[in-house]
């Protein structure tokens, strides 16, 4: 999905990996993670993960966007539930990718 919606932007490049995103970003040599957050209670989260991460290795640092007003309600499980039950998700995520999430979550 992260392909169908984003593979075509020039300077984006979409991987795969198992274990610790720390462990990653030192593998292909990252300095910067960049993690979202919608609400306050995001960032208590993150930032207990963030420090955890500069400990197990201090030369990565962590930066935090925050979202746009009009989707800090929007979570990935709203998505699910209101697809599983065959609610209208077409303002919520990508129309291209409509069709794989309610075969996914539809009954």
């Amino acid at each position: 999905m992260l392909k169908e919606t984003a593979g075509h932007v020039p300077n984006v490049k979409i991987t795969f990996f198992d274990g610790l995103l720390i462990d990653y970003a030192k593998k292909i040599e990252a300095t910067i993670i960049i993690r979202g957050l919608r609400a306050v209670t995001d960032f208590e989260y993150e930032l207990q993960i963030a420090q955890t991460n500069r400990i197990v290795n201090s030369g990565i640092d962590t930066i935090f966007l925050t979202t746009s007003l009009e989707y800090a309600y929007l979570s990935s499980t709203i998505v699910k539930e209101v697809a599983s039950y065959g609610g209208d998700i077409s303002h919520f995520v990508p129309k291209q990718l409509i069709p794989q999430i309610y075969e996914k979550y539809i009954r």
